[in-house]
């Protein structure tokens, strides 16, 4: 597996909670994670965590990315426009894009949703942005169109879930295994994670060990 960049966005009243499983395990599997804010300025996030970004949007380039990943705030109309622009220099030099919540909303008022299949918070919410891509919204936890990611609020572990198949994380066993175990808690597939962090050498159930009351493989 080739170890890749990623670009995630950050900004005041952040919604931290979105990106964790997929920020750790992109991290566990040796991908650079970067955060990229608006300025340099450290950012609170809707959990009161700071976090300084290792990147300002006037250095963000397509051509340096895996991927962006835009997540949602609670301040989304004020702080996510300008990554919503960015996403599109993205999308149109073909590196994907993933959004979530307020950042679905975001690239939803930017005209990015009106041509891709999509899902969101609800039809209702990104109706009220005045895209024009109502009839390409999709009923589902996460959706992947292209190059393009989407999910809604209450759907973190499905986001990830889409993140680690586009970059090829895990085999698509062991994705299928980490979504049940993350999402639904079923314990049969705690041992095929665990049995590919063995073989692998990859960090794939770090979040769970504690769970089942076993350490982590180093």
């Amino acid at each position: 597996m080739e170890r890749k960049t990623v670009h995630v966005a950050v900004y005041d009243t952040l919604a931290d909670w979105e990106i964790g499983h997929a920020t750790a395990h992109l991290t566990g599997a040796g991908h650079h994670v970067v955060y990229v804010g608006e300025s340099g300025e450290p950012v609170i996030t809707m959990g009161g965590m700071q976090v300084v970004p290792n990147l300002s949007i006037v250095d963000l380039h397509p051509d340096d990315s895996a991927l962006l990943i835009v997540p949602g705030a609670g301040a989304w109309e004020k702080v996510i426009p300008p990554f919503a622009s960015a996403a599109r220099g993205f999308l149109d030099a073909g590196v994907p894009v993933a959004a979530i919540c307020g950042g679905v909303t975001a690239l939803a008022k930017e005209g990015l949703l009106d041509d891709r299949d999509h899902t969101g918070a609800a039809p209702e919410v990104l109706a009220a942005t005045g895209y024009r891509g109502g009839d390409r919204y999709r009923e589902a936890d996460a959706y992947t169109d292209g190059d393009l990611i989407t999910a809604g609020p209450t759907e973190p572990v499905a986001f990830a879930r889409e993140i680690l198949a586009r970059l090829e994380v895990f085999p698509p066993d062991v994705l299928d295994a980490w979504f049940r175990l993350f999402r639904h808690s079923e314990a049969d597939a705690y041992a095929v994670l665990a049995a590919y962090e063995n073989a692998s050498g990859t960090d794939a159930v770090s979040e769970a060990h504690s769970a089942h009351g076993e350490s982590g493989t180093a």
